[in-house]
């Protein structure tokens, strides 16, 4: 949960807030002034208490200041931070890699160009975190290792066609497997890998990697790459469903490459954002909790303040 450079670390702890202050109203109405000694005490005896001077009245004070002190608590472990102006600049945060899919049902199916620039848009959508590029058809390549140089990776698209790779076939498990082994080699901790393919060849194997890219803490996204005219004779057709579960599986987006935007700004969301929601969220925020609980303590020392 982030809104531009701040976000709430923990922010289910927002529920306890009105949890306290349905929990101040109770306490205060129940000590005013006696709270439920009124019901328990003989009403004689009582106003006998009262002409001795035997009876001290509730204090509404003592239970606002304790609920406001439970509120700075609560308010800390939400965990209010702001990102820190150096997170992009830490190595091995955060990288993109894009697996193109280069098989002849996508070389020859008429949108490869469109392939091409969804993968190039992605790669910009990084920003100035790193991005390699694999390529896959009956195998798969390396073909861009991790790097910030823009314009070899876009160099390295325009020059893709249907004979880059020899050999035949569609294997994306391949292709996922070997972005996941450049991931774990620069011990990346967040990641994103973005699978531009028609949907051929998707079964358990790739499904499988899918799994082992979520389990890294990474985000598998997808972009579908429509048939654009009638495919030969013997051609595998483009599989949407498949695709669309295989990202599923591997916790990210799903989208045609006609119509990226999705999977683009989940991929160009900042490096901040992307370490939020696992356990290095240190390395990118000030966690502003720590000054909440000691603010805290000023209303609790009243508490403590013995009456004369």
């Amino acid at each position: 949960m982030s809104l531009d450079a701040y976000a709430l670390l923990r922010p289910l702890w927002l529920l306890a807030i009105p949890v306290v202050a349905l929990l101040t109203l109770r306490a205060a109405w129940r000590s005013a002034p006696l709270g439920d000694w009124v019901k328990a005490v003989d009403p004689a005896l009582m106003a006998m208490l009262a002409r001795r001077g035997a009876i001290l009245g509730g204090r509404r004070q003592a239970n606002i200041v304790a609920a406001l002190a439970a509120g700075l608590i609560a308010l800390a472990l939400t965990g209010p931070a702001f990102e820190r102006p150096d997170a992009a600049t830490f190595r091995n945060l955060d990288a993109t890699v894009v697996v193109l899919d280069v098989s002849r049902s996508v070389t020859e199916g008429g949108r490869f160009k469109e392939a091409r620039q969804a993968a190039e848009a992605v790669a910009q959508a990084a920003g100035s975190r790193s991005v390699a590029l694999v390529i896959y058809a009956g195998d798969a390549y390396t073909a861009v290792s991790p790097t910030t140089d823009r314009d070899s990776i876009g160099t390295t698209l325009f020059a893709l066609d249907s004979d880059t790779v020899p050999d035949r076939g569609s294997h994306p498990e391949r292709g996922l497997t070997l972005a996941r082994k450049i991931l774990g080699e620069a011990n990346v901790v967040a990641a994103d890998v973005v699978l531009i393919s028609d949907g051929d060849g998707i079964g358990q194997a790739a499904e499988r990697e899918a799994a082992a890219i979520r389990e890294k803490g990474w985000h598998l996204h997808a972009l579908f790459v429509p048939a654009g005219r009638a495919l030969m004779p013997g051609t595998p057709k483009p599989d949407r469903a498949a695709l669309d579960r295989l990202a599923s599986q591997g916790g990210g987006l799903a989208a045609d490459v006609g119509s990226a935007e999705p999977v683009l700004d989940r991929v160009g969301a900042s490096t901040a954002q992307h370490l939020v929601a696992g356990d290095y969220s240190v390395l990118a925020f000030h966690d502003l909790g720590r000054w909440l609980l000691l603010l805290a303590l000023l209303p609790a020392l009243i508490l403590f303040r013995r009456s004369a």
